[in-house]
């Protein structure tokens, strides 16, 4: 049994169901270049810097590029996902949150996403039940590097041992890993195999809330 005071969130795949457009969005930006990519070529990303990802992506490709050329792709990148996104949220994610707040754990959102864009996706209904949220423009380094987890935890004035992290992608789970964080995967975007370095991963928000123990005491 685990004891936790907080739970830490990511956005994209964990509460929203954004990566979709995501990958619409990658996979036109990267089609004019005469590159095709794949679901995993993204997914396995999500969470990165964009212009890192650009990066990888052209290289894995052969594709000779500049930084300025890699600064535009991911421009018009972000331009046609703001064009083309539609707000839809996992299932039973914002009921999990819910949940959460009213058992008195504390709660965090860490995010690649911009503030700006995060405040635009998620509700105000939705965002004020987090306690901290740090946002992708807010860190130096994002994941796989700690620093956004480690910025939440300062925030919040906890340690690692209280905080349990939900992720969906490889970078987010080391990032908490990193961070000396218990962090449980959720199959939303990819399947268990590309998870396994998480402590514990689940098909659903449904099957984690079966394997999780509430209580008043904060017990999970």
């Amino acid at each position: 049994m685990h004891k936790f005071s907080t739970v830490i969130f990511d956005m994209d795949g964990v509460i929203t169901n954004t990566m979709p457009y995501h990958f619409e969005a990658w996979q036109r930006i990267f089609s004019a270049l005469g590159i095709k990519v794949n679901r995993c070529d993204i997914y396995k990303r999500e969470g990165q810097d964009g212009l890192t990802s650009v990066k990888e992506i052209l290289r894995q490709y052969n594709h000779k590029f500049s930084v300025t050329e890699a600064r535009e792709i991911l421009a018009a990148k972000e331009r046609l996902f703001k064009k083309i996104v539609r707000i839809r949220f996992v299932k039973g994610s914002r009921s999990f949150v819910r949940a959460l707040k009213r058992r008195g754990f504390r709660l965090a959102l860490v995010t690649g996403t911009s503030r700006q864009e995060a405040e635009k996706i998620l509700p105000f209904s939705l965002l004020r039940l987090f306690d901290a949220t740090v946002t992708g423009d807010e860190v130096k380094y994002g994941k796989p590097h700690p620093e956004p987890f480690l910025k939440a935890l300062k925030m919040l004035g906890v340690v690692s041992g209280e905080a349990l992290v939900i992720e969906n992608a490889p970078f987010g789970i080391t990032a908490a890993k990193r961070a000396g964080l218990f962090c449980v995967a959720l199959e939303t975007s990819l399947p268990g195999s590309y998870l396994k370095d998480s402590d514990r991963a689940f098909k659903t928000f449904k099957d984690l809330e079966r394997a999780i123990c509430f209580s008043r005491k904060k017990e999970v």
